[in-house]
């Protein structure tokens, strides 16, 4: 059995640094320049050298997007900005272009190189070309299914890596190159600057009536044509496991630390329980679905796995997320006793039970004793967001301890 690796994403310093307490044995990052999250945080070089050590310290991997399509005019930028890189030790680079690729193989000759999704990989032979031109990894398009994938494994080199999407939104466009947002907005998904036009509400037009829109009504609110569910395999880690994968990412560099925890520590334990026995794996099975429920998210679906999606794939009723519980903050350090500071990230008031959430799979309630602002003085709420507090939970805490509430 290949090892598996969990690949997690980051947006900013904090949520790598979460990412990896809570399990992820490799993270993305998208620097200031040429990645494909450009309203992401990103990091700058000295927040991606400080990640990468931490990282590093905790024997995690880092991996920095670089997968625009370029324009003639980024590519003597791209050189400057892995001329920049050279500094940062990272363990690979992400990359949809050739004219990149190129580039990066020129300056950074001793990173790996990893071929994005966003590149349209669906066959054996494409995997193969990039193999030969030294590329380590490629991520399978969306759209393969597990069958594909495992005809695929028995067709490359032992020594190239697949890397397939396991959790996270789903993209409306054939491997995620998007033409709507530049069209509608003026602003290129391609370049990183993605609107997300697939979760607008849309009407019909008939050509004979220029300028006359019918809307079209799931329900009051209109009707969500391209609005995937969001992906989630924790139900599947046997079968994505078989077909030859190496590396599960999860989506969301646009997420906040709640997310990535949940979906990290989830995903981390059922791997794991998976690779003691698949018995293991089952037993757990409820516990999972529980958790990854936790998050901010749509409904699921399977995406491509076990064949193309249809109708049951979209939603149609709405754009909104759901929400079962409210991120509160995350621990930066303790005080005694019982308690700790964190910025707090939404509203919560002293007599409200909370949930503790560990890194080493414990969900904690506890009761909030008392809120102190950083002069000392007593307050009845936390109503104002990133205001730094200490909270008293009568119970101990710990660093990168996460708390929220259920919303409701």
């Amino acid at each position: 059995m290949r090892s598996v690796e969990l690949l997690v994403p980051a947006g900013s310093l904090d949520i790598l640094k979460t990412a990896v307490v809570y399990g992820a044995d490799a993270v993305y990052i998208g620097g200031e320049a040429f990645g494909l999250r450009a309203k992401a945080k990103n990091f700058s070089l000295e927040e991606m050298r400080e990640g990468v050590s931490f990282a590093h310290r905790r024997g995690v991997k880092v991996y920095v997007t670089a997968n625009i399509f370029a324009h003639n005019d980024d590519l003597p930028e791209v050189e400057s900005y892995f001329e920049e890189l050279k500094t940062v030790g990272m363990d690979a680079l992400i990359i949809s272009d050739p004219g990149v690729f190129e580039i990066a193989r020129r300056i950074l000759p001793e990173t790996d190189v990893h071929i994005s999704t966003q590149a349209n990989n669906t066959n054996y032979g494409t995997y193969r070309f990039w193999h030969g031109l030294g590329a380590k990894r490629v991520v399978a398009a969306r759209e393969l299914s597990l069958r594909e994938i495992g005809q695929l494994r028995e067709q490359i080199p032992g020594d190239m890596e697949i890397e397939c999407f396991v959790h996270g939104a789903m993209c409306i466009a054939y491997s995620g190159r998007c033409l709507l947002s530049n069209y509608f907005a003026g602003r290129d998904a391609n370049h990183g600057e993605c609107t997300h036009p697939c979760r607008w509400n849309y009407a019909v037009a008939e050509e004979t009536r220029p300028g006359e829109y019918l809307p079209l009504y799931e329900n009051e609110r209109g009707t969500f044509l391209f609005n995937s569910k969001d992906l989630c395999m924790i139900g599947y880690i046997p079968e994505m496991i078989g077909a030859g994968i190496d590396s599960f990412k999860i989506e969301g560099r646009m997420k906040h630390a709640l997310y990535v925890a949940t979906v990290t520590r989830t995903y981390r334990r059922a791997i794991d329980d998976f690779l003691q026995g698949e018995d293991i794996y089952r037993r757990n099975l409820e516990w999972y679905k529980q958790e990854i429920g936790k998050c901010t998210r749509r409904e699921f679906t399977t995406g491509f796995y076990f064949g193309k999606p249809g109708a049951e794939s979209q939603i149609y009723a709405n754009s909104t997320y759901i929400k079962d519980y409210v991120y509160l903050g995350s621990i930066e350090s303790t005080a005694e006793p019982g308690g700790g500071w964190l910025e707090q990230k939404n509203k919560f008031s002293v007599g409200e039970t909370v949930e503790i959430m560990k890194p080493d799979g414990r969900n904690l309630e506890a009761v909030v004793r008392a809120i102190y602002d950083e002069d000392g003085r007593s307050q009845e709420s936390a109503p104002h967001a990133r205001q730094r507090v200490r909270v008293d939970l009568g119970t101990e805490l710990e660093p990168f301890d996460l708390l929220r509430r259920r919303d409701g």
